[in-house]
């Protein structure tokens, strides 16, 4: 229990640093320079981001940074589509590897930890992933591997996937699009909501894993 707590305070630290350095470098960004790559990059600059949102996750890189870069360069409307997209293609890529030809070399990485999920799985299904996916702190990227471990279907997956993605990326959209603008206009209002949402995401998110229940259970 000590492990499973310093490695979760140990995460946590992990992304709230990421969060940091990414919200200090969004701070000096010039809205006129963006507004002009977007333009010169045209229908690339989506492409790029969902390409580099892909890539990260499957690394298991920190992927609250790019959901805030992602709100700075689209907006909070925009920013959340390209990052939904980017983060379901990732989670279905991840699952695929680790479901096949990837299996035993993701088991050996997460050892002792996919066990875990496969019991809750077992339990929750659908429901399970789409409460997960609203836990902000989980790097989204070990989430997908983890899964492909377990013995959920690949429909149940992508369900509760694509259910739990859009309210889990969009109040960190919304911070770094508010963020920005909050910088610029002294607009603070739309920065509070981000902050309000983000914290009713870390309040729930807690709740749950202190007090994991479902609202069925496979019959065996």
């Amino acid at each position: 229990m000590r492990n499973a707590k310093t490695s979760f305070a140990l995460l946590f630290f992990v992304c709230l640093i990421a969060t940091a350095i990414t919200g200090y470098f969004l701070g000096g960004l010039d809205p006129a320079m963006i507004k002009s790559w977007l333009k010169a990059a045209g229908n690339w600059a989506p492409i790029t981001y969902i390409l580099v949102y892909v890539v990260a996750t499957i690394l298991v890189l920190p992927s609250t940074a790019l959901n805030l870069t992602g709100g700075a360069i689209f907006g909070p409307w925009l920013g959340t589509c390209w990052t939904s997209v980017a983060a379901i293609i990732a989670a279905i890529a991840s699952f695929i590897f680790a479901r096949t030809i990837g299996r035993e070399i993701v088991a050996r990485k997460l050892a002792g930890r996919w066990q875990a999920i496969d019991a809750e799985v077992q339990q929750g299904a659908i429901f399970y992933m789409f409460a997960i996916r609203l836990m902000p702190i989980l790097p989204y990227g070990l989430v997908n591997f983890a899964a492909g471990l377990t013995s959920i279907t690949f429909k149940d997956y992508l369900l509760g996937t694509a259910l739990g993605t859009v309210p889990g990326i969009l109040p960190f959209v919304m911070l770094g699009s508010s963020g920005l603008k909050a910088i610029r206009t002294g607009e603070v209002l739309p920065l509070l909501v981000a902050l309000a949402l983000i914290g009713m995401l870390v309040g729930g998110s807690t709740w749950y894993r202190r007090h994991r229940t479902f609202p069925f259970r496979k019959k065996s």
